[in-house]
């Protein structure tokens, strides 16, 4: 085994400055010097239902850039000083179909997760990426392209990927009429995508005080949800609706805006949802969802967000700071993603 410093929680969902253990090197692995880290509302709701005696120590952190430290003796992919990224699944089975379509985030046999998941080949539970170090096999990390600044690149890996596979899914480019329901680490990506590809981009939120960042993403437009005239006009206008709200909600308002055919993507709350029949009846409308993605797509992100420039909006905190970025984070406190440099942890100091 092999050692390097992160922040866990144990039972008290309290994260700590530790010393934590990670596997020698598989022939098929790499070891990654972790940078960056973004933080996710995943990683809050987890250390949120963290905790009892029993529980496992818990690691956050699944959308991270780094630089390849060591590679196993039949790794091929990677060399000793490649950067790269790596985001919320680091293996899957590889044989099932949908391994075999490039979409290794629906595995059959469930896809190990880069924290909270089952190790493939012992079982053991799967330590994240607010550590400074990672090893996983070599499939499952992607090469960074140049140009990208590898801080800002941290949340292509999780919030990117979770917006970019519906709009590749359902088609979106020029002349396709978008709208983003809310501005956070999901919907600002969102937003600045949707606007790459082409499409005519409006945002949907609750109130009118982030108009000057819907211009500087690149939007056409804002439409405040609790405004009732606002929302009637825009009712039919739509073909793609992308809901990247994390928290549960009434979708009606939402579906009221599609088109003929239209779909609206659930994106943010991944929980119990309900609805009127009637309402995808009328307009014959679809309801989707999409959480990750599968490589190729991955790796398709990647290229595609640095030919056209595109990545997050981050405040950037060390590490020692993560407690802080969770608290913000709970209550809306940042524009549009936190990012941990992870460096802080090269210090022996605890």
């Amino acid at each position: 085994m092999r050692s390097t410093r992160g922040w866990a929680a144990d039972g008290s969902g309290v994260l700590r400055r530790t010393l934590l253990e990670r596997r020698d090197l598989r022939p098929d692995d790499i070891a990654v010097r972790i940078d960056y880290c973004g933080v996710c509302h995943s990683d809050l709701h987890a250390l949120r239902e963290h905790g009892g005696e029993s529980t496992p120590l818990l690691v956050p952190g699944h959308e991270f850039t780094g630089v390849v430290t060591e590679v196993g003796r039949e790794a091929e992919r990677f060399a000793v000083g490649d950067a790269v990224a790596v985001g919320n699944i680091v293996d899957a089975c590889l044989r099932c179909d949908m391994c075999e379509a490039g979409q290794e985030n629906f595995c059959r046999e469930f896809p190990t997760l880069t924290y909270g998941g089952a190790d493939r080949r012992d079982g053991t539970v799967t330590l994240g990426a607010f550590a400074r170090e990672y090893v996983l096999r070599e499939d499952f990390a992607h090469r960074l392209p140049e140009g990208l600044d590898p801080a800002a690149a941290a949340p292509l890996l999780c919030a990117g990927i979770t917006v970019w596979e519906p709009l590749r899914a359902l088609g979106v480019g020029p002349g396709t009429r978008v709208a983003v329901v809310g501005l956070g680490g999901l919907g600002h990506l969102a937003v600045k995508l949707a606007v790459a590809l082409g499409a005519r981009t409006t945002v949907v939120s609750r109130s009118a005080d982030k108009a000057a960042d819907v211009r500087r993403l690149g939007a056409d437009e804002l439409l405040v949800s609790g405004d009732s005239g606002t929302m009637g006009a825009a009712r039919g206008r739509f073909d793609v609706v992308l809901d990247t709200v994390a928290i549960a909600h009434d979708l009606g308002p939402y579906l009221d805006l599609l088109a003929l055919d239209g779909t609206l993507a659930q994106l943010g709350h991944l929980g119990t949802v309900s609805i009127e029949t009637t309402d995808l009846l009328i307009g014959r409308k679809r309801l989707t969802s999409a959480g990750s993605g599968g490589m190729p797509q991955t790796a398709q992100l990647l290229e595609f967000c640095a030919e056209h420039d595109v990545v997050a909006d981050i405040e950037i905190l060390p590490s020692s700071r993560v407690e802080e970025s969770l608290e913000r984070l709970a209550r809306g406190d940042v524009r549009y993603r936190f990012v941990l440099d992870l460096s802080d942890l090269d210090v022996a100091t605890p």
